[in-house]
């Protein structure tokens, strides 16, 4: 006897499974709050890139990606899944000429009229000690920042590079030694022109009090020390020089630099900023 509970034999070429539902794309539904919003989409996700330096060669590096577009009032929502797929599309490795290319192919496909990209990603530079030539490896931070408005594209480039500043002041009122510190600088531009990365590092580097390396023989300490002791910067004069310079070079169209000094015997920081649009605007 057949046990009553029981489905009926399942007969070959019949499909039991139910039908799959249409689901509804929710963050397609209109809004009616009629606000726009300025900024929507990941933040803070780490994808391989790769940069070719001033050697010829490539690096292979990790960036951090943040990458929004403005959401118009009559959208709910944006399709965040759009902006990993737009990552995954570039052979896992994103380059420099296929940044520019994500920021055109984000808008399109998220159907907005601004957006915006960040790429930082450490930076390795090959760097020989100023006496015995040894080499070692210095890391810079890195940022590539990509923004669309309409048919406007720009493409800025931040690198944060650490030098030592020696205090004037200290130097000139003491009678044996000056306090020093470890400062970082941070140069924001707008090319107008091609510019290696190593070439915006030298330029802050040659304008501290001295610059930093990975690895020092004695030798190498004493000649940075007495380097140092020999040019004396506030935190002022850092910015200003390496400003002019930036006014100087043609290929630089706008700019912003800052200039931080952790202070060796204070609780408090020195800063000073300056913003130049070489523009006209």
């Amino acid at each position: 006897m057949l046990n009553p509970t029981c489905h009926p034999p399942h007969k070959a070429g019949t499909d039991t499974r139910t039908p799959t539902k249409t689901m509804e794309d929710v963050q397609g539904r209109a809004d009616t709050r009629q606000i726009e919003i300025n900024k929507v989409g990941i933040k803070d996700i780490r994808h391989p890139v790769r940069v070719r330096d001033r050697t010829g060669r490539d690096q292979h590096t990790v960036a951090t990606f943040s990458m929004y577009v403005n959401l118009p009032q009559h959208f709910k929502g944006t399709h965040m899944s759009r902006f990993v797929s737009i990552l995954e599309g570039h052979d896992r490795e994103v380059t420099v000429e296929s940044f520019h290319e994500m920021l055109a192919e984000m808008t399109e496909r998220l159907e907005a009229h601004s957006g915006h990209i960040e790429m930082a990603f450490p930076y390795f530079v090959n760097k020989q000690a100023p006496v015995t030539g040894v080499e070692s490896l210095m890391d810079y931070e890195v940022t590539f920042i990509g923004e669309i408005h309409g048919n406007r594209h720009e493409t800025w480039v931040r690198v944060a590079v650490p030098i030592t500043t020696l205090c004037p002041c200290s130097k000139e009122i003491s009678e044996r030694g000056a306090h020093n510190q470890r400062s970082l600088v941070v140069v924001t531009a707008l090319m107008d022109g091609f510019v290696w990365l190593e070439e915006l590092i030298d330029l802050v580097e040659r304008e501290g009090s001295c610059e930093l390396y990975g690895l020092l023989k004695r030798p190498d300490e004493k000649h940075v020390t007495e380097r140092a002791y020999d040019n004396p910067k506030f935190v002022e004069d850092v910015v200003r020089d390496i400003a002019g310079r930036l006014n100087d070079d043609e290929r630089i169209a706008a700019y912003s630099v800052t200039s931080e000094n952790y202070e060796s015997i204070h609780n408090h920081s020195a800063f000073a900023l300056i913003e130049q649009d070489k523009r006209g605007r």
